[in-house]
């Protein structure tokens, strides 16, 4: 017996994504929905500057955040610190990722005397696919000054550590890295000296053990001009 298999399926209608056997149950099980961009009133904040700026702390002061997928978590902690005048006794950052704006944006900081000692903490993992890119050049922009150690680690953390001359101690902490994600992020901006002690302990250790700068050993510095050809006449 011949079969004929050539069955026109255009002219069916036929939900290929419902069960084919109508048994008077809906479909468990439905496609998510591709979600645009919400509307702006929807969104606490789009903008790092502005959010800086809108912070105002007190003692034991809170802020929870929603911040659009164009908000930029290094560009904020940038502005913040520069907006209010924050000089930094230890700034402790641990972060899955940054890209090379980040970078500049934390060199910033540091060149401007912002930072008096300042350990960043990312991902092993990163690291790894970074080592002969992004790495480098953290090295050549952060670790100025003896002020900088970078630490590799099985860390997922997304959190900053902000200890003031004056005494505050800030966290913030939350789901962005410090790069863009092009996705709704929130975090917490709090001043709470306990909270602090609580995450710069465990921060400390996983730096003293993972830190990939051995500072007793001085970084040369690129010569240039007079002092390269002075060197040279050396030789």
């Amino acid at each position: 017996m011949n079969i004929d298999f050539d069955i026109d399926i255009g002219s069916l209608d036929i939900e290929f994504d419902i069960p084919m056997f109508d048994n008077g149950f809906k479909n468990r099980y439905i496609k998510s929905k591709i979600s645009n961009d919400l509307p702006n009133h929807k969104i606490k904040y789009s903008n790092a500057l502005k959010l800086a700026k809108d912070i105002r702390f007190e003692k034991l002061s809170r802020y929870d955040c929603i911040v659009a997928g164009n908000f930029i978590f290094g560009d904020f902690i940038e502005a913040f610190i520069t907006h209010n005048n924050a000089k930094c006794k230890k700034l402790t950052i641990s972060t899955l990722s940054l890209d090379q704006n980040n970078v500049d944006s934390l060199a910033n900081l540091i060149n401007s005397n912002f930072v008096d000692e300042f350990n960043l903490i990312i991902s092993d993992y990163f690291y790894a696919h970074e080592k002969r890119s992004l790495v480098p050049y953290l090295y050549e922009k952060l670790d100025i000054d003896n002020k900088f150690q970078l630490a590799a680690a099985g860390t997922h953390t997304k959190i900053v550590l902000i200890e003031t001359l004056g005494g505050k101690k800030i966290v913030i902490h939350g789901s962005a890295n410090l790069r863009s994600s092009s996705n709704i992020e929130q975090f917490t901006i709090e001043e709470n000296d306990e909270l602090y002690d609580f995450h710069l302990e465990y921060h400390e250790k996983i730096i003293e053990k993972y830190s990939t700068i051995n500072k007793d050993i001085n970084k040369h510095k690129s010569l240039r001009g007079k002092a390269l050809y002075d060197l040279i006449q050396k030789l």
